[in-house]
């Protein structure tokens, strides 16, 4: 699909002025990296399956993208999903899917990296490599198409998308994504065939490639045992991390276009240590890792001078919860505080948001906070490992109107386990009290916004063995929230039941997924996250063309012992820990956070080598005592991880 840089400009400065957004697609903005394409050894195209405007606020791409444009050796150029309007004329002009910068058709690459933050982009992946003149099935490449990696947390269960992806990154990327890139290199100098490049990746700690696998399944459906096919690949593929956060990315490139989140991202811990039971993010990456407050401040004021940007986002799953919170934001307020910056902390928890973080926040631009209870009764609470009393909640939403903001965001999920409708109605009463707090402080400038997601099961989560809710459950739930939650002040937001039947099948999916997704891919699924493109009906004949019920994936309670279609994918969060959290919840009791008692989930016995060479504050986890020193040897790693030479 070769066409010349000339044509190919010619053609796109006739086409883009009939469509919507045309700066989706032109490239060319500022801190955007253009190397010599003749001159570099190995390119890379970074895609993200979904609109640019989405893509570009995705934190991932842009520290893959710094890192790799950083090698002489190396390039590392962008693509994102057209859509419809963009991808009708480029199928009607024969014009393929390119990169932003060089314009270059993905075909041309040597290495493609599909970012997957989350599974309804699996049909856009296809899409994507669609439009580039990929073949859609890792059997059907040969030595002359480019490799295709991906990576993100739809990926740390990989099954449904295995027959599309030649390997698949489990875990954290930024070291592991050289140690590809290395193995591609010496394969393309071998002239050996592609299947050796497959072998060599699968024995990269953290890197799993799919068709040296076979899952074996039992007469009812479920997985009996996966199989290895090549006896040194890694067997189980355990989840990859970075033992200390590489330097803050600051030579972030600036849309044409709005984009979700116009700001300088700076992400100051990764990892969570709550251990909240639906929550999949906080389980698969840990140990928590923070960065220190100079490192995020020196980053803030080097990326403002290099974007003009008037938003910091103080990334991580529990902003609050970050050791040095409240001298990082007074030091961000007292630094840029004439230059009027607006600090946004994307995730604050109640218990650990304090009336000192609250005061020092009143000097920047915000309008509201948002906080997460995520269920309105003690009861609920204490299943989901959420235990945050109502009377907490009520004196922060105090403290919040008392300094003058005016609304307050509250988010709920409904369809927890063992959850009832008395639990459903608490949400609208306890929305309701969080508002008459506010009423009597400010009076009727107080608002209350509830956000009600449907709870979906995940894999690696202590949940993974629960059934999700059935539509008639879901929209029954969501009625009698639309009935409750009316009047001055009050709004509701909610998600369509539709959306969350999907999620739910690909979320736990096995590998006769894969069939699913590329039936309903043919039959137009695309852009699934977005209302305007979503159709339950194309995936409910998808099933049925594959011979499948999504009810099996979706409404099924997995017995404690079942072997899952992830069982090969090791988060290092171990499952007897999670089956034995899932037992506890059935009684409603909960564990605390983990910073302040350790109970042994996985992560220290086998990350115990890298966590004693980096002690101290770096993690966020109980020091490991080494091994003369101790009695036990209950630390010894599982396995032996190569570490990276740094």
């Amino acid at each position: 699909m070769t066409i010349s840089p000339e044509d190919f400009q010619l053609k796109l400065d006739r086409l883009l002025p009939r469509i919507e957004k045309p700066g989706r697609y032109t490239g060319g903005e500022l801190n955007q990296i253009v190397k010599n394409w003749q001159e570099i050894q190995t390119k890379i195209c970074l895609a993200f399956p979904d609109l640019y405007d989405l893509g570009m606020s995705n934190y991932g791409l842009a520290i893959l993208y710094d890192l790799i444009n950083k090698r002489g050796d190396l390039l590392a150029e962008r693509t994102f999903c057209p859509w419809s309007d963009m991808e009708k004329i480029m199928r009607d002009e024969k014009i393929p899917l390119y990169s932003l910068e060089s314009k270059k058709s993905l075909d041309q690459f040597d290495i493609i990296g599909i970012s997957l933050p989350y599974e309804t982009l699996f049909t856009n992946t296809l899409n994507l490599l669609d439009l580039s003149g990929i073949p859609l099935r890792t059997v059907d490449r040969n030595d002359n198409h480019p490799l295709i990696i991906s990576g993100g947390h739809g990926m740390l269960n990989p099954e449904p998308m295995h027959e599309f992806i030649d390997a698949i990154v489990i875990g954290e990327g930024e070291e592991v994504i050289f140690e590809i890139i290395k193995a591609y290199q010496d394969w393309k100098l071998s002239g050996d065939p592609r299947n050796n490049l497959l072998k060599t990746l699968s024995k990269i700690w953290g890197v799993y490639v799919p068709s040296l696998y076979k899952a074996h399944y039992d007469e009812i459906g479920t997985i009996s045992h996966i199989e290895k096919l090549y006896e040194e690949a890694s067997y189980p593929i355990i989840k990859r991390i970075v033992a200390k956060l590489p330097p803050p990315t600051t030579d972030l490139i600036v849309p044409y276009v709005n984009t979700v989140h116009n700001r300088i991202p700076v992400e100051i811990m990764r990892g969570c240590t709550r251990g909240c039971r639906f929550c999949q993010a906080g389980f698969i990456t840990r140990p928590v890792r923070e960065r220190t407050v100079e490192e995020v401040i020196d980053a803030i004021e080097i990326a403002m001078a290099k974007t003009g940007f008037e938003e910091v986002g103080l990334l991580s799953l529990s902003s609050s919860d970050y050791t040095h919170v409240l001298e990082l934001v007074k030091a961000v307020s007292e630094k840029f505080g004439e230059r009027a910056l607006s600090i946004s902390l994307p995730s604050l928890r109640i218990e650990s948001f304090s009336v000192e973080l609250m005061d020092a926040l009143k000097n920047t631009r915000r309008s509201g906070f948002t906080l997460a209870p995520e269920a309105a009764t003690d009861r609920m609470r204490n299943i989901i490992n959420k235990p945050v009393s109502t009377e907490q909640l009520l004196d922060t939403a105090r403290e919040i109107y008392s300094r003058g903001w005016t609304n307050i965001k509250l988010y709920f999920m409904i369809g927890h386990p063992d959850e009832t409708l008395e639990d459903v109605k608490a949400i609208s009463d306890l929305c309701k009290m969080v508002l008459k707090e506010g009423e009597k402080i400010i009076g009727r400038k107080s608002k209350v916004t509830a956000g009600v997601s449907t709870f979906i099961p995940k894999p690696h989560t202590t949940f993974q063995w629960s059934p999700a809710d059935t539509l008639d459950q879901i929209r029954e739930k969501q009625a009698l929230l639309k009935k409750e939650l009316r009047g001055g002040g009050l709004k509701l937001n909610w998600n369509n039941p539709d959306e969350t039947m999907l999620e739910s099948a690909l979320s736990r999916g096995d590998r006769r997924i894969s069939q699913v997704i590329y039936n309903a891919w043919k039959n137009g699924a695309k852009f699934d996250a977005w209302h305007e493109f979503f159709n339950w009906e194309i995936w409910k004949t998808a099933f049925e063309d594959a011979n499948l019920d999504p009810d099996f994936y979706i409404h099924r309670t997995r017995l404690i012992d079942e072997t899952f279609p992830w069982e090969h994918i090791d988060s290092t969060v171990r499952k007897k820990f999670l089956a034995s959290d899932y037992m506890i919840s059935k009684k409603g009791d909960t564990r605390v956070d983990c910073r302040h008692r350790c109970f042994a989930c996985g992560i220290l016995p086998t990350f115990s080598k890298i966590r004693m060479d980096n002690p101290g504050e770096i993690w966020q986890c109980p020091e490991v005592i080494p091994h003369k020193s101790r009695k036990s040897s209950n630390l010894k790693p599982d396995i032996e991880i190569p570490l990276v030479q740094r």
